[in-house]
């Protein structure tokens, strides 16, 4: 018997449009010669080929405490560093969408919107219907979680001690979970009734919780998450297996069979490292991996990035910049340490050195709110010396950003450079950028346009590559703060 439930929390948009009667005709008479897909014919299969001439791998990922999350202000997850060792080995800057609906990532992997799910998915026989699986990232099992003792005086649950007792039982899984089909099996062989209710709003820890919480008895996960999850809940038990190890991988279209031979030439490779080895003990074995999304600064919890948001957006509006970059910035000098003091003398939340702090009337005594606002101030400053010819919002914040870390006077520099060897002034990517990396040979720091003399640029393109990705993990993660 299968119930389909909603507790809380998110919904989703559907939509709809009125077709006239000769569409319809039209669109019956096309279906009799088309059968299986929504993609249009004239559109051309993206594979791997197409994702390394675009330079950029899209994935959609799901946002929980082992997947991808940003703790600290830090984006981490076991699914979001596997992606990145991944996407960097082959060079391509990774995009990544947020959907933790299977089926819409489906659409949307269907579609050529996205390349890669990158969801924890078990492998299952019903889901290599429809997607086409890589080797495998990790293994798992689905397991029962129940309590290993009772809640309070008045918890009656069973105990389950074995599949049989499943019986009679009410079992709460995620919606489009691998635990469906195994308890609905396993249904059959005791022959019995289990109520299987899926729920459409909740992910996995949060249904071991409410076990662990006395408001519902059983659920069943994968035993990977469960385990990482025992170690904070301590009277759950996750002793009874309702599957044989699964393998769990990425799912790719059907048509993509270059990007899912790269992924699997690679992934032979990489799973024998031991950095892969650290990455899936961090996340599935280490008991300080259970703390994380307790923690007030984790995406999923409080959705704080840092003790100093409020400051932050305060001070942020007042340069019409959005909070999230501004704090991205400010994880990049200092990971929001207010005492941090640098070897060269910069000092403070926002890492001024002292002649710069003194001409923004600041000193190392003064409070964290002060020294964000002198940091905007900083932002100001720094925005007047961009050229007006910089229309771009986006652009003139990349100039900003390499002018906070190297000093304007050497952006001023490589613009010039721009200039006279034919690039364009007013783009940073791979023009003023270029000749910023180009100011350490003598060539370039010599040459009559330049005032500033010799820099190591490198430092600084990586500086607001940095910044602006994690300003995009934080959109993802933090999208309504």
């Amino acid at each position: 018997m299968v119930f389909h439930g909603s507790f809380i929390i998110k919904a989703m948009n559907k939509k709809i449009k009125h077709i006239s009667i000769f569409s319809v005709i039209l669109l019956t008479v096309l279906s009799l010669s088309c059968q299986k897909t929504t993609k249009k014919a004239s559109d051309k299969n993206i594979d791997f080929q197409e994702i390394k001439e675009r330079g950029e791998l899209i994935v959609g990922i799901s946002s929980n405490s082992t997947d991808y999350f940003v703790y600290r202000g830090n984006p981490m997850g076991f699914q979001f560093e596997i992606l990145t060792q991944f996407s960097e080995r082959h060079n391509l800057k990774l995009k990544l969408l947020v959907e933790n609906d299977l089926e819409t990532a489906y659409n949307y992997l269907n579609n050529q919107e996205i390349d890669i799910i990158a969801q924890n998915l078990t492998v299952t026989p019903e889901r290599q219907k429809k997607l086409s699986f890589t080797n495998p990232i990790a293994q798992t099992r689905q397991v029962i979680v129940q309590r290993s003792y009772p809640f309070n005086k008045k918890d009656s649950a069973q105990h389950i001690k074995n599949q049989l007792e499943l019986n009679g039982k009410t079992v709460y899984i995620q919606k489009n979970g691998a635990a469906y089909s195994r308890l609905q099996n396993i249904e059959t062989e005791i022959a019995g009734d289990i109520n299987i209710v899926e729920n459409d709003s909740l992910e996995m820890e949060e249904l071991i919780q409410l076990v662990a919480d006395g408001i519902i008895d059983y659920a069943a996960c994968d035993e990977n998450v469960a385990y990482i999850n025992k170690s904070y809940y301590p009277n759950i038990d996750i002793s009874v297996p309702i599957s044989f190890s699964q393998n769990l991988a990425w799912a790719v279209r059907e048509e993509s069979q270059d990007l899912k031979d790269s992924i699997n030439v690679w992934l032979t490779e990489y799973k024998e490292t031991k950095e892969y080895q650290y990455i899936y003990h961090k996340y599935y074995r280490s008991s300080r991996a259970s703390q994380t999304k307790f923690s007030d600064f984790y995406s999923g919890g409080e959705g704080k990035i840092s003790p100093y948001d409020a400051i932050i957006k305060n001070a942020a509006e007042s340069i019409e910049w959005d909070w999230r970059l501004l704090a991205s910035l400010i994880y990049q000098e200092s990971q929001f340490k207010v005492d941090l003091k640098s070897w060269a003398g910069a000092f403070g939340i926002m890492q001024f050195m002292p002649s710069t702090a003194k001409f923004l009337g600041i000193d190392s005594n003064s409070s964290t709110e002060e020294q964000i606002y002198a940091g905007v101030k900083f932002i100001q400053y720094i925005d007047k010396m961009v050229p007006e010819t910089v229309t771009s919002k986006q652009e003139r914040i990349k100039f900003i950003l390499a002018g906070y870390n190297i000093g304007f006077g050497h952006i001023q520099d490589a613009i010039k450079l721009a200039e006279k060897y034919g690039k364009n002034p007013n783009v940073w990517d791979n023009n003023v950028a270029y000749f910023l990396l180009q100011k350490s040979k003598p060539k370039y720091y010599q040459d009559e346009v330049v005032s500033s003399g010799y820099c190591k640029g490198r430092a600084t393109v990586k500086y607001v590559d940095e910044v602006i990705e994690r300003y995009e993990h934080y959109c993802n993660l933090f999208p309504d703060c």
